[in-house]
């Protein structure tokens, strides 16, 4: 896919209990597996090596799984950690966990859940995972607004800010959540 000129060179798409690489289905379970089965059920099919998954809240592990499941398929070779960075997006910034985070204070505050009442702490889990470095960036908009990060993505690799990016969109509220990444290169 070449996307305002950029070099896409992977992407991936986790929406209705399924996950397609490049556009091809790779795995999928019963459309009625709860998202928390469905998140366990793919992270012990693609990894199953990073205990951390498992303190993770939802928009972490949906983050976590997607860059997985791309970078694993085609790693970011050949660059230092400093040049490669992410940018995400979505609508409900970390509204998923507050709102568990909140029903948790009424009898006692639950810190596993607090850790992750800011939405940019998914990009910190990626980042970690996979030792990014470079420029990084959060943003909230109503809708998946796929110009809107190819146009800050290219930017920066115009700018020489950074030599490769993963970008995209991870979303969760409740049962309903959407993943899109994109590989983007020089």
């Amino acid at each position: 896919m070449d996307s305002s000129g950029l070099n896409i060179t992977g992407s991936v798409v986790i929406r209705n209990n399924r996950i397609c690489r490049n556009d091809v289905v790779i795995w999928k379970t019963t459309e009625d597996q709860p998202l928390p089965d469905f998140l366990r059920a793919a992270y012990d099919h693609f990894s199953g090596q990073y205990p951390k998954f498992h303190k993770m809240d939802h928009l972490s592990k949906l983050g976590w799984l997607g860059a997985e499941v791309l970078l694993q398929h085609r790693p970011f070779t050949g660059y230092a950690p400093e040049q490669v960075g992410l940018i995400l997006a979505n609508r409900s910034a970390s509204l998923d966990t507050d709102l568990r985070y909140f029903d948790s204070i009424k009898e006692f505050p639950s810190p596993a859940l607090f850790v992750y009442t800011l939405a940019n702490i998914v990009m910190g889990e990626i980042s970690i995972r996979h030792g990014f470095k470079g420029e990084n960036a959060f943003f909230t908009s109503d809708t998946y607004d796929e110009q809107f990060l190819m146009n800050y993505t290219k930017q920066l690799l115009e700018e020489g800010a950074v030599s490769a990016v993963l970008c995209g969109w991870v979303e969760v509220m409740g049962s309903e959540y959407e993943v899109i990444l994109h590989q983007v290169e020089k």
